[in-house]
């Protein structure tokens, strides 16, 4: 079958500033490209071509300048030129309907990463409209799944859970690999970071991310736990170092924080995991109902043990001893509890760290992702 996979106007694929919808085509693509005739089509970036082939997948790249009225024009007259057995868009209910109508036969999937079905984001008529058009509708979490069921009840049956997944050669335990442990001890030195135990952060610095509230945290553990450090990697948006209000009184917070507060700005993509084998702890402080968060996938790779937030689908990857669940997100002091129970323990470490891996290794691979897809795709081909 001929197949088009639509990504977002925000971000290119492959995710060379970055991304999570960009990330997770990319890990996928490769595979489902060995059983159907893929092209990616998204939006353009200075660094990439508007149109190549990288090895059986054609990527299509259109100028939407980052706005999604711009790119559902510029998407929509691509597809008129085109014909393609199937149609599965990315996180963009509001484009399905322009779709059906430019192309009548073509069977229409749907991805769904976040809240883009709330009623701020689409009109209720085209949601329903977007239901009505699309075969089935996948989604990262049973969170996101409930809550789209929440509001469109028409949405039942063709809701269908596919849990993202993660580079297993790129995200590996530090202790396993010889480069690892060089970039580990390379990037302790450049820091100052000595032999300290790494409490790690990595992702967008906003106020829903919380990173604010993980330094505050940083108070309340010192007392107990004074050989300890946070890094706080991530910029204020994807490939960008711009230092806004936020991150600006993160950076105040940190100044004044009684242990040492690393924060890195903007990470490119090719070099996050470096931090993950820097790091011994990892703690995602979302504020927000978070649909679940890719960077669960990568700590579990790279075997740390992590603290997340009973938040959306987070607390959906808390499997086997893997992780500690924060139940008042708000409250700096249930990180610093959870976090004490890690710090007071390497043994404890290792062993959740240990789960986290094999986990990976069982549930979280992108074979996996791309064959739940795949089955998708054939699935519905049959019924």
């Amino acid at each position: 079958m001929k197949v088009v996979m639509i990504c977002t106007e925000k971000l290119p694929v492959p995710p060379v500033r970055g991304g999570a919808i960009q990330t997770y085509i990319a890990g996928i693509v490769d595979f489902l490209s060995q059983h159907h005739d893929v092209t990616v089509l998204g939006t353009t970036d200075p660094s990439l071509p508007l149109d190549e082939r990288v090895r059986n997948v054609r990527y299509v790249r259109v100028d939407g300048q980052g706005v999604f009225e711009t790119y559902a024009e510029q998407v929509i007259e691509y597809l008129r030129t085109q014909s393609y057995d199937i149609i599965h868009v990315f996180n963009r209910p509001r484009l399905v309907p322009l779709i059906r109508e430019v192309c009548p036969n073509a069977r229409i999937m749907l991805s769904m990463h976040n809240d883009m079905f709330d009623p701020g984001k689409i009109e209720p008529q085209d949601a329903v409209k977007t239901i009505a058009e699309t075969e089935t509708i996948v989604t990262i979490s049973d969170y996101v799944g409930r809550v789209i069921h929440s509001l469109y009840p028409e949405a039942e049956g063709k809701l269908r859970t596919i849990y993202s997944g993660v580079s297993l050669q790129t995200f590996v335990p530090w202790e396993k690999s010889q480069q690892a442990r060089q970039v580990r001890q390379e990037l302790r030195a450049m820091h100052n970071l000595g032999n300290r135990q790494v409490i790690l952060f990595v992702g967008r610095l906003t106020p829903k991310k919380g990173a604010d509230i993980l330094v505050r945290a940083m108070n309340e553990l010192h007392s107990q736990h004074s050989n300890i450090a946070l890094v706080l990697v991530g910029g204020s948006w994807y490939g960008v170092d711009k230092i806004s209000d936020y991150v600006a009184y993160v950076r105040s917070l940190a100044d004044r924080s009684p242990i040492p507060v690393i924060t890195t700005g903007f990470v490119n993509a090719e070099q996050i995991h470096h931090w993950f084998w820097a790091g011994d702890i990892f703690v995602c402080p979302s504020q927000w109902e978070e649909p679940l968060a890719r960077v669960h996938y990568e700590a579990m790779a790279a075997g740390l043990p992590f603290v997340t937030t009973k938040r959306g689908g987070n607390a959906e990857v808390i499997i086997g001893g893997n992780g500690l669940l924060v139940e008042e997100p708000e409250n700096p002091q249930s990180f610093a509890t959870q976090l004490s129970k890690l710090l007071s323990s390497r043994e404890l470490q290792r062993r959740m760290g240990g789960v986290g891996r094999q986990l990976a290794e069982e549930r979280f691979t992108w074979e996996r992702v791309a064959r739940e897809v795949l089955d998708v795709w054939n699935r519905s081909s049959r019924i």
